[in-house]
């Protein structure tokens, strides 16, 4: 994983808004307002509903491999159940060397915020709440883990007819959450679907080699608008063809913001 950028103790301007989800399309709430810490809980949750919330809210409507999926309950009133209104999701980082790179750790010792989704309803600064709560419940679950590491994509998405569906970031809410920016990740060439999705390079990866997780990983590029596989069809030649005529395109990227936690007190 090669560093370009700014240098380690650089850091970026804030912007207001908090962003939010609901039915994979963004909205924003206002930074200032008042978040009722009262009215919320976060706790552990089953990958099977993490997923689904992830898939259904998101606008990538992808789960990556997760190591510990966390949960931010709504509180309506003492007579209501409680509502899933967002999802954290711990994963592995989908390039192995990105953890030492990074962390300076051993890969088995670092993990990356994956998602973070809220829904529309959730108040502005409650990812920060949310933040502190679920790292807690890592440093619980999972003690071995001794640095985190996200990354906060700048550039913007915009769909196959030029509408934007999703804005580009500058890691606010990692910012007010004391992660350290490190600079940008190596630029690249990334695949977008007609909706303006972006391809991770990892399923394309399981589908060529025919990997475990294979099938999940089809499904997932089915539902961004490539064709079904053929009887007897080779996995790279299926990629290649579902590429070609599904209307996908590659774009130039110049790299994700990279923020990271250290657990160990260094």
């Amino acid at each position: 994983m090669s560093r370009s950028g700014p240098p380690a103790d650089a850091q970026l301007p804030l912007f207001g808004g908090c962003q939010r989800w609901r039915a994979g399309r963004d909205s924003y709430r206002p930074a200032g307002e008042p978040f009722v810490a009262q009215r919320y809980a976060v706790e552990p949750i089953e990958f099977k509903a993490a997923r689904q919330f992830v898939e259904q809210t998101h606008y990538s409507g992808s789960m990556p491999a997760a190591r510990l999926q966390v949960g931010l309950m709504h509180k309506a009133s003492a007579f209501q159940r409680d509502n899933l209104a967002g999802v954290l999701v711990f994963s592995v980082p989908v390039q192995e060397q990105a953890v030492p790179a990074w962390l300076e750790l051993p890969p088995r010792l670092g993990i990356e915020i994956g998602r973070l989704v809220l829904l529309d309803q959730v108040p502005g600064n409650g990812e920060s709440w949310f933040l502190g709560r679920a790292f807690r419940l890592l440093r619980q679950l999972l003690p071995e883990v001794r640095g985190v590491l996200s990354y906060c994509d700048p550039v913007e998405r915009r769909n196959a007819v030029g509408a934007i569906v999703k804005r580009g970031h500058i890691g606010t809410v990692y910012r007010a959450f004391n992660g350290r920016y490190m600079g940008r990740s190596a630029s690249r060439t990334i695949v977008l679907g007609p909706g303006g999705q972006c391809v991770n390079e990892r399923t394309l990866s399981k589908i060529r080699r025919d990997e475990q997780g294979c099938g999940y990983a089809m499904r997932q590029l089915k539902a961004l608008g490539a064709p079904a596989r053929r009887a007897g069809e080779e996995g790279r030649a299926y990629v290649a063809r579902a590429l070609n005529e599904g209307g996908f395109r590659k774009v130039r990227h110049p790299g994700n913001l990279t923020f990271t936690w250290r657990l160990d007190g260094r």
